[in-house]
């Protein structure tokens, strides 16, 4: 599909990639985005910047009442961007207890899981569309020291691909992105050079417009995806060596 003229929404649309995202489409030639936020007051800037086709959302995609409220007044929408993500700084082993990484489920998963099923009668009504689940890296292989963030993103790729397959007949498209070192807010504890977030929402249009269901954005996604493929067991023991690393440094 076409990015001007089209109706989108982005989750967590107020910062980072999905700031990103919101000025990208506009620059393509949407007519309107919804910018999602958690708390509305912190899209006010963004919205107040780019005019009126910015639309500020209350959204939080833990919220069903929320998200049911934002499918109700978005009924225009024929892409849905599923930006909004956590991640908690806890182990899953090593955590006090379990609610960080149920945290991470909650907003990472079923998040994704809601505004999928809310959106996707619209989309239908709209012509098809599309939906852009933004992922990780995580999402292609575990990071031990990331606890529950990775088997979060690993099974929103799954879900991906079954929304894909029970939206194919409603002609919907269903992608992923896989993320790497990107500067962001949510990225502060990744080391080395980081992609600002324009590189994620140039993919995420791409993505759209070339019918792509998973695209690698920046180096560090297309070079861990390639170590994956070469050498997967020695990946795994780097992964791992990330918690001793992560002891060293916060002594714990």
């Amino acid at each position: 599909m076409q990015i001007k003229d089209s109706v989108a929404i982005v989750t967590g649309g107020n910062r980072g990639i999905g700031e990103a995202f919101v000025r990208e489409f506009l620059n393509a030639g949407a007519r309107k985005v919804y910018v999602g936020s958690r708390v509305l007051e912190a899209a006010s800037n963004l919205c107040g910047e780019l005019g009126e086709k910015a639309v500020a959302v209350q959204l939080d995609v833990t919220d069903e009442g929320q998200v049911s409220a934002a499918a109700e007044l978005c009924g225009d929408v024929d892409v849905v961007i599923n930006n909004a993500g956590v991640f908690n700084d806890e182990t899953l082993i090593g955590a006090a207890d379990i609610s960080a990484a149920r945290n991470e489920m909650d907003v990472n998963y079923f998040g994704v899981l809601s505004m999928c099923r809310e959106f996707a009668p619209i989309l239908k009504k709209n012509g098809g569309g599309a939906i852009i689940n933004v992922l990780s890296v995580a999402a292609l292989l575990p990071v031990p020291n990331m606890g529950g963030y990775s088997p979060s993103k690993s099974a929103a790729r799954s879900l991906t691909t079954n929304v894909r397959a029970e939206l194919a007949k409603q002609g919907t498209h269903v992608g992923a992105l896989i993320v790497g070192s990107v500067d962001t807010r949510m990225a502060d504890q990744v080391q080395g050079a980081k992609e600002p977030p324009s590189v994620v929402a140039t993919a995420g249009i791409r993505a759209i417009e070339k019918n792509i269901r998973e695209m690698d954005t920046d180096r560090m996604a297309v070079e861990m995806r390639a170590a994956l493929a070469r050498d997967p067991q020695n990946l795994e023991r780097k992964m791992a060596a990330l918690l001793d690393l992560e002891t060293l440094s916060t002594g714990r």
